[in-house]
């Protein structure tokens, strides 16, 4: 049964990284500006969103203010196909094994701004973005955890008389990093600048989760409360303990059983009502980045590196114990817990044939293994799930961007993004899968201080399924598998305008 309340906490607490905008490393949003998103590789481009992708290249442009004004709308679902024995004693299953979980998340306002002021031979430079988490993302109908622990709980009762079950259950997780950075880049030569820079992270995430309106069918009554269903079969038991006392046969394995069915149900006592949990978290982490840009002939590069950014998030929640299972004391109130942003290596090269036509392509690699993230094993605490990764985060990145017209430019391209998932790793609370993305859009230039641009970015996942685990009911028999499958959607539109003066 201690097994069976570990999953019921695992699948009410939901861990960082509920809903990221973008893709990126597990917990990284590289979305920060317009550009981006009709060409994402931006990492070796001279021009004011490079603040964020190539901070070095910023110094190669015309002295002066120059600011970048972003607004963004991403459109995301998230499905699990979950597969689970338990699912059968589901009144509403009829019968099925496999069940779909669908998510959906809607971040209507991601706003951004870059801006660099440019004097002689140095770039004084300013960055605000969401770089991390971003918008609420909701299971209206639960997760098939949830319904999974609640069946199997179902199932351990049979021999209480339970036939079937019935519940409700619902999930929603908010997550925003608000990152603000500031730097300077110096240009040694005409063709080679540096830039060193300072981020400041701010963190705060909300976790609601709950399971609720658990029934019990018996063979002798029709659905009941969980509730009554405790409290009848614990006064009946209680009675026929008292009886076998006053009869003195405490030694006799009839005795036994009722106390053991006793213990049974006694861990059982906080989900008469159901289970409902809120969490609140906030922390703030501080990290350097470095940058470099070199142009050579018609050929600019780029390399940039962002150091880890350690996170401690506090949290303020309904736990305010220590309790036996693991999952909840991630959130006992007035601790703090790892939800660190992982350290970024990028490269980028970009060539000009001609003056108005540039090609991208740009490499990312997110150090995941190494950013910490806290979890419990048997309540001692641990601060690096991310171990359990396979590898960190590969982006591969191509585009182009033509100047079409005298105050027009068009630009495509693409994002490859490679995860190390494990299943070990990987979770309906919280996953992220293969994907290929494009990106399309345009600018357009209405006067010589004043840029306008619009972009549509879509992101295709890869479907990840686990490795199929047999589950033995509680004699040991073999009664079915037990497995997941994880895909996602998401689309993003956008609009900016880039101002120089």
């Amino acid at each position: 049964m201690k097994k069976t309340l570990k999953i019921v906490a695992v699948a009410l607490l939901a861990v960082a990284n509920v809903c990221p905008v973008m893709a990126g490393g597990l917990n990284t949003n590289t979305n920060q500006n317009v550009a981006f998103l009709r060409n994402p590789a931006r990492d070796a481009v001279i021009g004011i969103d490079g603040v964020y992708s190539n901070p070095a290249g910023v110094a190669f442009l015309k002295d002066g203010l120059h600011l970048s004004f972003n607004w963004q709308a991403a459109f995301q679902t998230r499905t699990i196909d979950t597969t689970s024995p338990f699912f059968a004693l589901g009144v509403k299953n009829n019968g099925a094994m496999e069940k779909s979980f669908e998510g959906t998340s809607r971040a209507m306002f991601i706003p951004s701004l870059q801006a660099a002021y440019n004097k002689d031979k140095w770039s004084f430079q300013f960055n605000f973005a969401v770089t991390g988490g971003g918008g609420k993302c909701e299971f209206a109908e639960g997760l098939g955890s949830f319904e999974n622990a609640v069946g199997k709980i179902a199932a351990g009762l049979q021999g209480l008389g339970v036939s079937n079950y019935d519940c409700a259950g619902y999930m929603q997780g908010k997550q925003y990093y608000f990152g603000f950075t500031m730097g300077a880049a110096y240009k040694i030569t005409e063709n080679l600048s540096v830039y060193g820079g300072l981020r400041v992270l701010y963190g705060i995430a909300s976790y609601k989760a709950k399971i609720y309106d658990i029934r019990v069918k018996t063979m002798n009554s029709d659905f009941q409360s969980f509730n009554n269903f405790l409290t009848d079969r614990m006064d009946n038991l209680k009675l026929t303990k008292y009886a076998l006392e006053q009869a003195g046969a405490t030694g006799t394995p009839t005795y036994q059983q009722v106390v053991g069915t006793l213990q049974k149900l006694d861990q059982l006592e906080s989900y008469r009502n159901g289970v409902n949990l809120i969490s609140n978290q906030n922390g703030t982490g501080v990290a350097p980045i470095l940058g470099a840009d070199f142009k050579y002939g018609k050929f600019n590069f780029a390399v940039k590196y962002e150091f880890r950014t350690k996170m401690a998030m506090k949290n303020e929640s309904t736990v305010d114990k220590v309790f036996a299972i693991d999952a909840v004391n991630t959130y006992l109130d007035e601790t703090k817990v790892r939800e660190d942003q992982p350290s970024l290596l990028a490269f980028g090269a970009q060539y000009s044939p001609i003056d108005r036509v540039r090609i991208n392509a740009g490499y990312h690699h997110f150090y995941d293994k190494n950013a910490k993230k806290t979890y419990y094993v048997n309540s001692v605490r641990y601060d690096n799930k991310n171990s359990q990764l396979k590898k960190g985060t590969d982006e591969y990145l191509g585009g182009v961007e033509v100047d079409i017209a005298k105050k027009w430019t068009a630009s495509a391209g693409f994002q490859i993004t490679r995860y190390g998932n494990t299943d070990e790793f990987i979770n309906d609370i919280s996953f992220v899968v293969n994907s290929w993305s494009f990106g399309l859009g345009a600018k357009y230039q209405v006067s010589d201080k004043v840029a306008v641009q619009a972009a549509f970015f879509q992101t295709n996942y890869d479907k990840y399924t686990t490795q199929a685990v047999m589950v033995n009911d509680t004699k040991g028999n073999p009664i079915g598998i037990s497995q997941n499958a994880f895909s996602r959607t998401n689309r993003v539109v956008a609009i900016g305008a880039n101002l120089d003066f």
